[in-house]
């Protein structure tokens, strides 16, 4: 379902108040200035597909910035990408200064200061996720923030079309349909990453790279089985143990270490959601696949760097230590 967020109907000495309220609200908290003495009408419409949100965002000249003190009030880091559809943006990150136009996409940090200035009416799509969703390590994501992506070359020509087509499609996925096309947009951004870095290997073919998307595909269908493992993925896609790991080893992590950091990513979820919908930490633990409750609460502080306990506490106490003094678990 469609949320829509528009200000048309709010006074327009009111506007800039509420933008940067819904602003903040889409996406994290941030600072916004309106660049017009009479502020247009702006808009915001998103869905959500599993861990990925889709907002569409149309409005006029503005300034956002996400500075230091923003970072330190807490909240998961998370990851935008901008397709541009409309006006030119300019994005500092990173010590990056980049201008996108039409036909061009970008990548931002949320962990990390930004500034985005819009001199002029605008509309992009942005696709917005946790870091913990995706695969990867934090040298990854840098080598893609304040960089100018072609929506017309090569692989990210692909990534576009693909996320284009997931947006326009957006509003009328199944849930569980949804999440795993979102999970396959974030794997290829992975793939965006790792091309950008120079990390294929020459025996990394297309055809390899294709079975390794539909054995995550797999996975994480999967993963609140307790009994997925290996030779049961192996066999699902007909393909040796040996060959399984020599997949993952494309991407620099084992087959049972990627299945650990997704199983901790939606018990980290599951865990932050509001009171009335939680569950025990047990339980959480068990819907995601962890048999032993001490294994679990181990591998969450050794990840995040506070107990699964602490952590849904919020952000007081476990989220805010966590930010402070997690280890991470090498996502994105």
């Amino acid at each position: 379902m469609s949320v829509v967020l528009d200000t048309a109907a709010v006074p327009s000495a009111d506007r800039a108040e509420y933008w940067h309220e819904v602003l903040s609200r889409t996406f994290i908290p941030l600072d916004v200035s309106l660049l017009e003495s009479a502020p247009a009408p702006a808009t915001v419409t998103r869905h959500h597909l599993g861990a990925l949100q889709v907002s569409l965002v149309e409005a006029g000249p503005q300034r956002v910035v996400r500075g230091a003190g923003l970072i330190a009030g807490g909240g998961e880091d998370h990851v935008t990408l901008a397709l541009q559809h409309h006006g030119t943006v300019r994005l500092d990150q990173d010590g990056r200064q980049v201008l996108l136009g039409p036909g061009t996409f970008a990548v931002s940090d949320a962990g990390r200061p930004f500034a985005v200035e819009l001199h002029e009416a605008f509309a992009f799509t942005a696709f917005h996720w946790p870091r913990s969703a995706m695969g990867g390590s934090g040298e990854d994501l840098r080598e893609l923030t304040a960089t100018v992506f072609d929506a017309a070359d090569g692989t990210a020509a692909l990534v576009a079309a693909y996320l284009e087509r997931l947006s326009r499609s957006a509003g009328s996925l199944e849930p569980g349909v949804a999440g795993r096309l979102a999970a396959t947009a974030l794997d290829l951004l992975v793939v965006l990453a790792h091309e950008r870095r120079g990390r294929f290997a020459p025996d990394a073919p297309e055809a390899a790279l294709a079975t390794l998307a539909r054995v995550k595909d797999y996975i994480l269908r999967h993963l609140g089985d307790p009994d997925l493992a290996p030779e049961r993925i192996a066999a699902a896609h007909h393909v040796s143990v040996r060959y399984l790991h020599k997949l993952f080893r494309f991407e620099d992590v084992t087959v049972a270490r990627w299945i650990q950091r997704q199983r901790l990513a939606m018990c980290r979820r599951d865990l932050a959601r509001p009171a009335a919908a939680r569950s025990t930490v047990a339980a959480v633990a068990g819907r995601w696949g962890f048999v032993s409750a001490s294994h679990f609460s181990r591998s969450f502080r050794a990840a995040y760097g506070v107990s699964p306990r602490e952590w849904q506490a919020g952000p007081v106490t476990g989220r805010a230590a966590a930010r402070d003094g997690s280890t991470g678990a090498g996502h994105l």
